[in-house]
């Protein structure tokens, strides 16, 4: 399982009313620091398997997600549980920091 992408008109379906847990990582193609956690999110999401999803979006392809979440910089990583925000974190961590945040999170 490696995270898979969403968009503006898909979250509703694929965070919110998801069974499991869900980390959105919001990214943009031209941010560094996403760039350098997305290898480490997808090692996490093979680790957590069915525990977590982790999905990513685009927040220059689909602006009115992070818009309505108060997203103001990135990377910005989002646990939604039920619907809510459960947790949220701002800016890149290293891989452990990363997997112990998301497990103590879920």
């Amino acid at each position: 399982m490696t995270t898979n992408p969403v968009s503006d008109a898909s979250f509703d379906e694929d965070v919110l009313k998801s069974d499991t847990p869900v980390v959105v990582d919001f990214w943009a193609e031209w941010c560094g620091p996403c760039k350098m956690i997305g290898p480490s999110l997808e090692k996490i999401s093979d680790e957590l398997g069915q525990q977590v999803k982790v999905v990513k979006l685009n927040i220059d392809d689909n602006p009115k997600t992070p818009a309505a979440y108060g997203v103001r910089g990135i990377p910005t990583l989002m646990v939604f549980k039920d619907g809510q925000v459960h947790a949220q974190k701002i800016g890149a961590l290293p891989e452990t920091q990363l997997k112990q945040w998301i497990e103590s999170s879920i």
